[in-house]
């Protein structure tokens, strides 16, 4: 706990900047879990003999980076870290990215059936309008938090197997992996910055016009044909991704 510790003065390093280190290091080390209370402003200025005035800089940094959240009326508490989201330059499942955070991933399935193509869907897929679609809508979970919604449209010619299956407890990925024809080998995604709108709200409980992160992503066969159209909505705050680059 932050009690015995002690903040340098004789640095020329802010006493401020040092506080919001002290905080990340106790959390980091569990001794402030997540949902759990930090000391108030007074107790945090009377434990390093320092000001408010300091002790409010170095909260207000910790809040503005989503390491802390406050409640009106009941204090400062301690954030769910963001999932460092890998899908972005590779082809991997939104429970590996959720597993390899140490947090617990589920979904649940709110819409799961064979529509006709609609028309301002068909050119994304590079399909007539009308055709038989596998449409399946999700909503992705850590540790029981709404992170992401996510509706995909899969060819029911190609892909009708699918509907067989309880995508509730199955990754989609790994189902149309058991086909040599609909396992996807190559994919394009493209991410912009939106706004929360009432579907958001609804679904992921996170309030209107806040920030997400907006995904459109077409899955190809191993011969470049297209199979899957994603369109995922994650939340802003508790998400980010992770692209490495490297000089050709």
């Amino acid at each position: 706990m932050l009690e015995g510790k002690r903040l340098d003065k004789d640095v020329p390093i802010p006493l401020y900047f040092q506080l919001e280190k002290l905080i990340l290091e106790e959390i980091e080390c569990g001794n402030y879990p997540v949902g759990s209370t930090i000391p108030t402003e007074k107790e945090l200025s009377e434990i390093f003999d320092i000001s408010r005035t300091t002790v409010r800089q170095a909260i207000s940094d910790l809040v503005r980076e989503e390491h802390l959240y406050r409640i009106k009326s009941k204090g400062t508490f301690v954030s769910h870290p963001k999932l460092n989201q890998g899908f972005i330059q590779s082809i991997r499942s939104f429970n590996d990215d959720v597993i390899s955070a140490g947090r617990v991933p589920s979904t649940q399935v709110l819409d799961f059936r064979v529509i006709e193509l609609e028309p301002e869907i068909a050119p994304l897929m590079d399909r007539p309008e009308g055709s038989k679609t596998i449409y399946l809508y999700r909503k992705r979970m850590a540790d029981g938090e709404p992170i992401v919604r996510v509706e995909t449209y899969l060819p029911y010619e190609e892909c009708g197997f699918v509907m067989d299956h309880d995508l509730n407890k199955e990754s989609l990925y790994e189902v149309l992996a058991t086909h040599s024809n609909t396992q996807i080998t190559h994919m394009v995604r493209v991410c912009e910055a939106r706004a929360a709108d009432g579907e958001d709200e609804s679904v992921l409980g996170l309030k209107r016009g806040r920030p997400i992160h907006y995904f459109q992503s077409m899955g190809y066969n191993r011969n470049r044909k297209l199979l899957e159209l994603s369109i995922a909505r994650y939340r802003g705050d508790q998400s980010r991704f992770r692209v490495e680059v490297n000089r050709e």
